[in-house]
């Protein structure tokens, strides 16, 4: 099947193909012909499958009949992240290229002047997160009774975030007759109910079980000792086959220390988190993708829907809280039919964690033994030999055992690899699982900043910018 058997545009097709694309996925074989159907669609896929595309591209070929309005988007895709939503106008830019439609790009962290001038004008495509199209709502800025089309992008994340509120308030202010596609790598209650209620009897697309990993990626999980997985991370890293990698941590704090100690020991890495202004992450994501770097740290923001070609390993320093979160971290690699492999560093503490992943996702994770095993760490000390003190018959430490310390020491790099306690003993900190959270959150539990305009200090990228037909 060619992309030309789904019933695309010509004007499309010659973007697709200009992109290098042949032959589409699986779910955009399934989802697309539904789509230009006018059907309202559920699709269940795991990352990495091109479901991106298989609704932006129907979606470019149904606005390209009609005119938009000032202020009335006539269509709207809501994405959990600043960093998905972006990649969702790359998206439109590059397939829309032999296409007169405009688009607006609303997340935080960015100037909204431009943004919020072509909406004055009207675009075709709002692509935005919960949290600011809300707060513009409030504010009177928008106008969502001419969308006739919405899509609800990662909804198991916008779930894990607490957008879902905010999402069934947006559907309320919508056109009840309208098209509306979910897409979601898993389907929990919530999401159920959340369709039950606001899609009208959709058609239900599932390419793979939900939470199943991409056959494609090979997974090993590598027993260590907390203090030897800086150690253990760089002979990893070293061996001559990890060409761009994605190395993922629990925490901020970890994700900034780790790529120093990878800087110091001369790798060429970067770090993503959410402490980061918007242009900064931007600027890191670039330095990625165009090869300036080939270490990505990164903190979970990162982990679904960046879609970077050619990523060849997937790096666990820290073995997710969530099950869910490893099916997404891993799903960055083996993308597009590629093969990849990833690793999980897991200490005795992650046990419970590592069960969690192999029962959700129904494998059992092949051991890797990098001759690091946690036991190490616990072993009891020997006692120190002892002589027979001069006077009174008491014992004292030989000569050696008192040059010694009284316990073996690690060196002292590997004390500074030692996390702290609070480091090794999981909590599911909403704040630092999720840090996006904080900056999407509406306008009425934020306070708006009055110099935001004035945010973007940075290049600006050129899927940001905004085409106004006329």
């Amino acid at each position: 099947m060619t992309f030309a058997d789904l019933g695309l545009s010509d004007e499309l097709l010659r973007s697709v193909n200009d992109s290098g694309y042949t032959e589409p996925t699986p779910i955009q074989a399934a989802a697309i012909p539904s789509v230009l159907m006018m059907r309202d669609l559920v699709a269940i896929a795991q990352t990495g499958t091109g479901k991106t595309a298989s609704f932006v591209l129907p979606m470019i070929d149904i606005l390209a009949h009609g005119r938009s309005r000032a202020r009335m988007p006539r269509s709207l895709i809501l994405e959990p992240t600043r960093e998905l939503a972006a990649q969702v106008a790359e998206n439109f830019e590059k397939y829309g290229a032999n296409h007169k439609l405009s688009m607006a790009l609303l997340i935080g962290g960015v100037s909204m002047g431009d943004q919020l001038a072509a909406l004055e004008k009207g675009v075709d495509v709002l692509i935005a997160t919960p949290g600011r199209l809300m707060d513009l709502f409030t504010r009177g800025k928008i106008l969502l009774t001419g969308c006739s089309m919405l899509v609800i992008d990662e909804a198991d994340r916008m779930l894990d975030m607490g957008f879902i509120p905010d999402i069934e308030e947006i559907c309320t202010k919508l056109p009840k007759q309208r098209q509306t596609l979910l897409f979601s790598a898993t389907m929990p209650p919530p999401i159920k109910k959340l369709t039950d209620k606001f899609l009208g009897n959709p058609k239900t697309i599932e390419v793979a079980r939900p939470a199943t990993t991409n056959t494609n990626i090979a997974q090993h999980v590598v027993p260590v000792a907390a203090a030897r997985k800086r150690d253990v991370l760089r002979k990893l890293l070293a061996q001559d086959d990890v060409r761009t990698a994605i190395i993922f941590c629990n925490r901020k704090t970890t994700v900034r220390e780790l790529n120093k100690v990878l800087q110091r020991a001369r790798f060429r890495s970067a770090e993503i988190h959410g402490d980061m202004d918007q242009s900064a992450r931007i600027a890191e994501l670039e330095r990625f993708k165009q090869g300036d770097v080939s270490i990505l740290v990164a903190s979970d923001v990162a982990a679904r829907g960046l879609d970077v070609k050619g990523v060849s390993h997937v790096f666990n320093f820290d073995a997710p809280w969530h099950p869910d979160d490893y099916v997404h971290r891993i799903g960055r690699t083996g993308r597009g039919g590629a093969t990849g492999v990833a690793y999980t560093l897991v200490t005795p503490d992650d046990a419970e964690n590592i069960a969690n992943i192999e029962k959700l996702t129904g494998q059992k994770i092949p051991v890797l033994d990098m001759g690091s095993a946690p036991a190490e760490e616990v072993a009891e000390p020997e006692a120190a030999p002892v002589e027979e003190a001069p006077r009174r018959g008491r014992r004292r430490p030989s000569a050696e055992a008192e040059v010694a310390p009284a316990r073996e020491r690690a060196p002292r790099a590997e004390r500074e690899d030692r996390p702290a306690r609070e480091e090794r003993r999981p909590r599911r900190d909403r704040e630092e699982r999720y840090e996006e959270r904080r900056d999407e959150r509406p306008a009425r539990y934020v306070q708006q900043d009055a110099v935001e305009d004035g945010a973007w200090n940075g290049p600006v990228p050129a899927f940001l910018n905004v085409r106004i037909p006329g």
